[in-house]
């Protein structure tokens, strides 16, 4: 059965704990314990008990409760005795500090007691107490009121330190963060599993224990499960579980990890010579960029599927993209297998003129003649309006455009020293004028219940900063969502996006910006071109156009984010149309009133760098 057991999710759930040594007929452990934090509170709830009967009602109680509804998990059986087997001495142990409970729980023994001259003191007689007493002193002295506010390299430090005096393995929660150290003499170990979400049935577990993920709701949960022995599968596919170096620290925050640390390595000899350098481990396949030009200097690295490795930390480019200069051929045409009598039909393909795009010349025909009419939509497109009255059966829309992007930092209007946080404050009528950009798509009430549970995840995990809590929500979708052609239609919801964990570019920006409209951050649907270059492996996929999102910051204006390739934008994005959704910026549209039948659309995207 695993020693040591702590589990931290992208929100909250229900597991079921099966206590299978308390049943009838088994030799019950010396003692187990279990804490969580019930709705993501800073209280925690602990249960646990020492030397268990068999059928104990503690152990039934775990697996039926529907209280241990938490984002974070601490479990300890107890397999070696130290002191008297009473729940003074059995783990999970719990104290309170800065207006919250901090548990631990240890596997492992020191050699000797600490010497401890704490203002907090163990009400037991282990040495896993002891090294709660001893972390939350050192926390008071530098008045760290969270495991937040001590940085990991110091936190590292500590546990090293005490590491020094015998096995040290130890998970470590305020109910926020879950901290997990393994021992820096391999007495033991600590394996680490990550699920992604969408998920079925999912549980895992041995002869003696089993946790099972969804038995009370199945909910799409991301999460890292950290064992001292690995666990099988018993329903659900689990994948591999990676085992931590010696002397590593992982800090993981809603299901992910946000800070990493390796133990440092020994100094050799001086008189040794250089040692080979070791293998790495492997981090998996990781998907290649969607549709992102491999040398744009916006990039944010998205995580790895390793759960070793911490989230990718916004990054502020050094570099200025250079101004680029495109020529642009959007070709559409439509034929139909009866005349079309009469229709109407609407152009959004003029690209967008401002302070950073400029456009060169545009130019727009249609092999159909028509009575047209140029205008400027509410959402400050260039729009055509056409009214064919005479009959056709093909029409060929030829829309030809040479365009400069001018030279910017994605991230130069992040101002030094400055937290904007959510939630933002607007003026009142800055709120009216941004109202159609904040108000989320017409979903069902449960479904946005659930998506703002998800989008409060990320805003939770990057302690509410606006930028880090968006740049987090484009890598995310970009790292762990699959992008696969014609999986959705254009009838397609952000839910059904979330539920799937798949979709095309319309699917993640249609997401991104519900999940950003309910946390308040103003959003919107932007359709243009993306520039991929001559040899990218995914040039085929830029032959139509293509749809990301911007965002309204105070006191910075609209900024791009491009999910499908986890980006911000900078000059490889042609801008055309944006709005609300995808109908506000959709390319081309209309209506037939008379004659038709099948209709067959081909659409042909070139998009050519002029140097």
């Amino acid at each position: 059965m695993p020693n040591l057991l702590a589990m931290s999710f992208e929100g909250a759930l229900t597991p079921a704990f099966d206590l299978h040594c308390l049943e009838p007929g088994r030799t019950p452990p010396d003692g187990w314990g279990l804490a969580c934090y019930p709705g993501g509170e800073p209280a925690a709830l602990v249960l646990k008990e020492a030397t268990p009967a068999e059928g104990s009602l503690r152990g039934a109680l775990v697996s039926t409760w529907d209280r241990l509804d938490s984002p974070i998990f601490v479990v300890h059986i107890r397999t070696a005795k130290w002191g008297a087997l009473t729940e003074a001495n059995t783990q999970p142990f719990q104290r309170a500090w800065g207006r919250r409970d901090w548990v631990i729980a240890h596997s492992g023994s020191l050699e000797h007691k600490l010497d401890l001259k704490s203002r907090f003191e163990p009400v037991g007689s282990t040495d896993s107490e002891q090294v709660l007493c001893d972390l939350l002193d050192r926390a008071a002295a530098r008045d760290a009121r969270s495991l937040g506010d001590i940085p990991p390299e110091e936190l590292h430090a500590w546990l090293r330190e005490l590491n020094a005096h015998g096995a040290l393995t130890v998970a470590l929660s305020d109910g926020r963060d879950l901290v997990v150290y393994a021992d820096g003499g391999q007495r033991g170990g600590v394996f680490v599993r990550e699920f992604l979400a969408p998920h079925a049935e999912l549980s895992f577990g041995d002869e003696d224990l089993t946790i099972d993920l969804t038995r009370r709701g199945i909910r799409g949960r991301k999460g890292l499960v950290f064992s001292s022995t690995p666990l099988a599968a018993k329903q659900g596919d689990q994948g591999e579980w990676r085992r931590l170096e010696p002397g590593q620290l992982v800090i993981a925050r809603q299901g992910a990890v946000i800070a990493s640390l390796l133990a440092p390595p020994s100094p050799a000899p001086a008189s040794a010579a250089p040692a080979a350098p070791e293998p790495q481990p492997s981090t998996g396949s990781v998907r290649p960029p969607r549709l992102t030009h491999e040398s744009s200097p916006g990039a944010i690295p998205a995580p790895t599927p390793n759960a070793f490795r911490p989230r990718a930390r916004p990054i502020v480019p050094t570099t200025r993209a250079e101004r680029q200069r495109y020529e642009i051929v959007h070709r559409t045409s439509y034929k139909y297998a009866q005349a079309v009598e009469r229709s109407a039909h609407l152009f959004r393909l003029f690209p967008r003129h401002d302070r950073l795009q400029q456009v060169l010349s545009s130019e727009v025909t249609c092999s159909v003649g028509a009575e047209q009419h140029d205008f400027e939509d509410v959402f400050g497109n260039r729009a055509r309006r056409v009214i064919i009255e005479h009959p056709f059966e093909e029409m060929v829309i030829d829309a030809r455009s040479t365009v400069e992007l001018l030279d910017v930092e994605p991230l130069d209007f992040r101002r030094a020293r400055v937290r904007t946080t959510i939630p933002l404050a607007w003026m009142p009528w800055q709120r009216q004028v941004l109202q159609p950009f904040l108000l989320p798509f017409e979903l069902a009430e449960s479904e946005l219940a659930e998506l703002h549970d998800y989008a409060m995840t990320f805003a939770s995990r990057n302690d509410f900063e606006v930028l880090d809590t968006l740049i987090d929500l484009n890598s995310t979708i970009f790292s762990e969502y699959e992008y696969k052609s014609g999986s959705t239609t254009l009838a397609s919801s952000a839910f059904d996006c979330y539920s799937s964990r798949r979709g095309v570019c319309q699917d993640f920006a249609n997401l991104f910006i519900c999940l950003a409209r309910l946390i308040g951050v103003p959003a919107r649907y932007v359709c243009g071109y993306l520039y991929t270059g001559p040899k990218h492996p995914n040039a085929r996929m830029a032959d139509a156009s293509h749809a990301w999102v911007e965002v309204y910051l105070p006191e910075v204006g609209w900024k791009g984010f491009d999910p499908t390739n986890g980006v911000l934008t900078q000059t490889d994005h042609v801008r055309v149309a944006v709005g609300r959704n995808y109908r506000d910026a959709t390319p081309t549209s209309g209506v037939i009133y008379v004659g038709g039948g099948g209709e067959t659309l081909s659409v042909n995207v070139g998009v050519t760098r002029i140097e």
